[in-house]
């Protein structure tokens, strides 16, 4: 299946969409959810070693 044929699909069509459409939205969508996560961790990570410093010093 072409990437322009995943493109030209949409969720909303009266179309059922095939397995490999499917597998490939929902690989699309766990990479994306993947990516978020880690900045999601880096940032919280990071905040809090910000606080750390401004209470303790940065020793």
């Amino acid at each position: 299946m072409s990437e322009k044929e995943i493109n030209a699909y949409r969720l909303t069509s009266l179309e059922e969409p095939t397995d490999e459409m499917l597998a490939y939205i929902m690989r699309e969508v766990a990479e994306e959810a993947r990516e978020k996560y880690d900045i999601a961790i880096e940032r919280y990570f990071n905040e809090i070693r910000e606080m750390y410093q401004q209470q303790y010093g940065s020793n």
